[in-house]
């Protein structure tokens, strides 16, 4: 198990830091390359750029906590449970009867087709 994982490309977890604007204000965020990748996956899903997904994050955090204590673990952790809960959804549509009888439609992967739109990543 270990092998797969020591065996990562270095570059998808060295940390870039990126410059957003949040509400006016220039603030930088360092986080590894993969979850700029899966923030930018997430963003496109929305149809929205990475900057202006970061600063929905912010607005919604701060609206539901009061306070954003440390934000890039936050957008790290929402990277991660994104993708959870698009694996938990593929894991439960395999093994119904119906997804093992039924091909997935044209070239739609089955992440894609079970990955949670952003409204039920915020809110879960």
């Amino acid at each position: 198990m270990c092998e797969y994982f020591v065996k990562a490309d270095p570059k998808q977890y060295e940390q870039k830091s990126r410059t957003v604007r949040i509400h006016g204000v220039l603030t930088s965020i360092r986080l590894e390359n993969m979850a700029w990748d899966i923030l930018a996956e997430m963003a496109e899903e929305e149809g929205c750029t990475t900057n202006a997904l970061i600063s929905k994050f912010h607005d919604e955090i701060l609206a539901h906590r009061g306070e954003v204590p440390n934000f890039a673990s936050f957008l790290r952790v929402t990277c991660m449970r994104y993708l959870r809960r698009g694996m938990i959804e593929l894991e439960k549509q395999l093994q119904s009867t119906d997804a093992l009888d039924s091909p997935l439609p044209g070239n739609v992967s089955a992440f894609e087709r079970f990955t949670p739109s952003m409204a039920e990543v915020l809110h879960s």
